[in-house]
């Protein structure tokens, strides 16, 4: 059977962008996978945001992203991308943080050259890492991995501090350290995000964040550029709060939830995501084999 990490290197493969949406849990990401989505990525600002009630500051430890990856993969059959942030210390940690990940059944993962305590790539105040730093962890990484399949992910966050130039020396020398993919986070411009799958010989991603520092251009012309991927990293995010805001003003206004039943899924909807039906089979043919155990056991 061929592995998620095999699944998702073969797709990057072919030059067909691939469409990769945030989530932060696994009901999230079924809907992704039930749209037709061919991967999911398990955003650790949005993980921040959820599940902690934090901003993406670097406070969200290995093994909540762990937990939170785990909960995702288990879920879905679609490859899951990992955010690892900067692999939680130096190239050791990284190394188990890839270990630990793999573990939870993850089929790819990103590792950051930020300087901890990392920050959200659209925010001010970044500091990096010595290049070398960085690819340490990438060697380390390489090491760390049981399946050679898995594509790591190397993000530079070097645009908003070296500037374009330093951001494309990085990309390349992360390249030639063995990444599979090349993440050039917060592009200012159509010329900054066309300049960077130009500059390396691997797959490129592009982060799209709205609102962000990026572009968000139309998916025909990121492809044209040469990107692979392009990530939508905390869409489902603000889109389900936005609505979950708007519901709960409604029924304090209105004193119930009448006018939103058009806004929400349906009870069998529900139900069906969440494979209610086949648990419930589940539990009836298991009672029903163990009847037939005890039945056998006692004629004898």
């Amino acid at each position: 059977m061929t592995s998620k990490a095999a699944q998702l290197r073969e797709r990057l493969e072919q030059d067909k962008i691939i469409l990769v949406p945030g989530v932060t849990n696994a009901l999230h990401a079924r809907l992704a996978e039930r749209a037709g989505l061919e991967a999911v990525f398990v955003t650790g600002a949005g993980v921040a945001n959820t599940n902690y009630g934090v901003p993406d500051l670097g406070m969200v430890t290995m093994t909540e992203v762990v937990e939170s990856n785990a909960l995702v993969a288990n879920a879905v059959d679609v490859p899951v991308i990992a955010d690892a942030d900067t692999g939680y210390g130096g190239h050791l940690n990284a190394m188990r943080a890839v270990r630990e990940l793999e573990a939870a059944g993850v089929g790819a993962l990103i590792l950051e050259d930020q300087r901890e305590p990392k920050r959200c790539g659209h925010f001010k105040g970044k500091e990096l890492v010595a290049p070398h730093e960085m690819v340490e962890k990438l060697v380390a990484a390489r090491r760390a991995r049981r399946d050679d399949a898995m594509p790591l992910f190397a993000r530079t966050d070097a645009i908003a501090v070296e500037g374009l130039e330093g951001a494309l020396r990085r990309a390349r020398l992360y390249a030639a350290a063995g990444a599979d993919v090349i993440f050039v986070e917060a592009p200012r411009t159509e010329d900054e995000m066309a300049a960077v799958p130009d500059a390396v010989d691997v797959p490129c991603l592009v982060n799209i964040v709205e609102g962000g520092s990026t572009p968000a251009l139309p998916l025909e012309r990121l492809e044209a550029m040469g990107f692979r991927l392009a990530l939508y990293a905390n869409l489902a995010l603000r889109v389900a709060a936005k609505s979950v805001a708007d519901a709960f003003a409604t029924l304090r206004a209105e004193g119930g939830s009448a006018s939103l039943l058009d806004r929400m899924l349906t009870w069998e909807e529900r139900q069906g995501l969440v494979g209610l039906a086949e648990w419930e089979q589940l539990d009836k043919d298991i009672a029903a084999q163990a009847r037939e155990i005890v039945a056998d056991a006692s004629a004898g």
